[in-house]
């Protein structure tokens, strides 16, 4: 229910004459008004803290004339009340000390009142009397009660000129208690706890004062009356104990939600905008959660509420420092990212190709290390810095476009080439065949550049016709290593990336060198190990072939080295 429902759910309350009556009704609701103020100045907070962030005008909450209209009514009936509760406390110990009075007086005719029309007056007059004092204090009920009661047994049962009156009214007094036994059992079909509570005490008031039953009817009546009686304050017990359970499993969802929401704060790692805003659904999730949760007991839910209120705050506290110091550090990388923009725009006419696209990747990779510049500068620098770069590469795109069509010429010359060193048929003599494989090399070479799109194809399609032919040549050690190298060479020479190639050739030759001395060390240094013995011997003949063997690769691989140099 909103506010303005439980303001006039309070007037109408209020507005009743019997304060203590409504009391605990008032009580809940207050309770339940103070939970929608609570949960109202939660949200006011966030907005604020919503509009900080957002750089916006905090706005000045406006007074809020039904929670001051709901506490001035709140606090008028509680000093009403307390006012009832005062005037009851005095009213029953005025009527405690007037039934112990009437007690004493009833105990005075019992045991001195000879005469019985005397005795039988002075009993109706005290009785008519108890029954007008009202209600005395609850603790003190029981034993008045049974002292009178006591006091009315003897009283009849020694007065002789009261017995043929007596067998009538305990036949009487009998009905009459078998009517509020029946009337007790009845509550059983009331819904409404609160009407049974009432009415139970009024009930339990009636017994008391109907006076003494038949005694062969007595035993009886107690038990019917007492198990009714049992009955029926069992019902509230459980009632009670179930609202007592509900409010507490309630509690101890929110104390779960509570150490949910604060286990989050404390693990908090977050380091990007990602991890806070990953963060902030959990914990808004958390508080969606609380929102669908029922009442606790009053002290300990106002106790976890504030802890929880707490530990939201210090989230929303910390994610607004981050945030904060998050906007400085935007500021800087836009000014960064702008100075790259500039750079970017100075090169974008440039005709140097090569070292412009090597500078513009360099600027663009440092682009990438910067990170996010935030939304107010991000979006426009990014398309201001893509403009720019796409502008360089446009152009050398273009560029190259009208190169591969002044090429297309080379393109040609290769493919008839190809297919002329397919259809080719190699001379018998050996060395008239590798002069003419040789030939083919150095024309390919020399025919020049073709279209970068296809300089791929047409280089692996020169690769295989050659490769094709070697591999018809029958060539045997030594010089079948020579010639697949400088085969190897010639086919490397002719790469699209002719000079890193050959580069990446002779490191890996001197690193494969590198190693073989590496073995040959230790080679060395494990002959020293060996005893003179027959097994060691072998040993040692195995390892002495062993660095035989590494030195002719370290001269076969200096070899090729020196043949690449030839070659370059």
């Amino acid at each position: 229910m909103d506010k303005a429902t439980l303001l006039d759910g309070l007037k109408a309350l209020v507005s009743q004459e019997d304060a203590l009556a409504v009391s605990r009704e008032v009580n809940e609701l207050r309770s339940q008004f103070e939970d929608v103020v609570l949960e109202e100045d939660r949200q006011f907070q966030i907005k604020q803290l919503e509009a900080q962030e957002a750089g916006e005008t905090v706005e000045e909450r406006p007074e809020d004339l039904v929670r001051k209209e709901f506490y001035e009514l709140v606090a008028a009936f509680r000093e009403r009340r307390n006012e009832q509760q005062r005037v009851k406390k005095e009213s029953e110990e005025a009527n405690l000390r007037r039934k112990k009075a009437l007690i004493e007086r009833l105990r005075g005719v019992i045991d001195s009142e000879e005469n019985i029309g005397a005795a039988l007056t002075a009993y109706k007059e005290i009785h008519e009397a108890w029954k007008e004092v009202g209600d005395i204090p609850r603790d003190k009920r029981q034993d008045i009660q049974s002292d009178y009661s006591r006091l009315l047994e003897t009283f009849f049962y020694h007065i002789k000129i009261y017995r043929d009156l007596r067998e009538h009214d305990l036949k009487r007094n009998t009905q009459l208690k078998q009517e509020v036994i029946r009337k007790i059992q009845e509550l059983q079909n009331v819904s409404s706890i609160k009407d049974i509570e009432q009415a139970i005490k009024g009930l339990q008031n009636e017994w008391d004062e109907i006076g003494p039953v038949l005694n062969e009817e007595w035993e009886q009546l107690k038990t019917l009356y007492w198990e009714a009686v049992k009955a029926i304050y069992a019902r509230i017990q459980v009632f009670y104990d179930e609202r007592r359970n509900e409010l507490t499993a309630n509690l101890e969802k929110k104390k779960a939600l509570a150490n949910q929401a604060l286990e989050l704060v404390q693990q908090l790692s977050a380091t990007s905008t990602k991890d806070w805003e990953a963060a902030t659904a959990q914990l808004l999730a958390i508080q969606e959660s609380w929102k669908t949760i029922g009442f606790g007991p009053k002290k300990e839910n106002e106790e976890v509420w504030k802890a929880f209120r707490a530990t939201c705050d210090e989230f929303f506290a910390a994610k607004k420092t981050y945030f904060d110091s998050l906007r400085s550090q935007f500021d800087e990388i836009a000014q960064k990212k702008q100075a790259l923009v500039e750079k970017v725009e100075a090169l974008k006419t440039t005709t140097s190709w090569k070292d412009t696209t090597e500078k513009i990747l360099a600027v663009q990779k440092e682009w990438k290390s910067l990170g996010n510049a935030g939304h107010r500068f991000e979006q426009r620098l990014w398309k201001d810095f893509r403009s720019a770069c796409d502008h360089f590469f446009e152009a050398k795109q273009a560029f190259f476009a009208a190169q591969d069509e002044a090429l297309s010429g080379n393109l040609d010359l290769k493919l008839q080439l190809i297919e002329r060193i397919k259809t080719t048929n190699l001379p018998e003599d050996k060395k008239e065949a590798l002069a003419l494989l040789r030939d083919f090399a150095t024309e390919f070479n020399a025919i020049g550049k073709v279209p970068l799109k296809e300089k791929d194809t047409v280089y692996n399609n020169y690769r295989e016709a050659l490769n094709a032919h070697y591999g018809k040549l029958k060539l045997e050690g030594e010089e079948q290593e020579k010639v697949q190298f400088q085969a190897r060479l010639d086919t490397l020479k002719a790469s699209p990336n002719a000079d890193k190639a050959l580069a990446r050739e002779r490191f890996d030759l001197n690193e494969k060198i590198k190693q073989l001395k590496a073995d040959i060390l230790q080679y060395e240094n494990n002959l020293g190990f060996f005893a003179k013995s027959k097994g060691a011997d072998a040993l040692r003949k195995e390892v002495e072939g062993k660095i035989a063997a590494a030195n002719r690769k370290i001269e076969e691989h200096q070899r090729k080295i020196k043949q690449l140099g030839q070659t370059a």
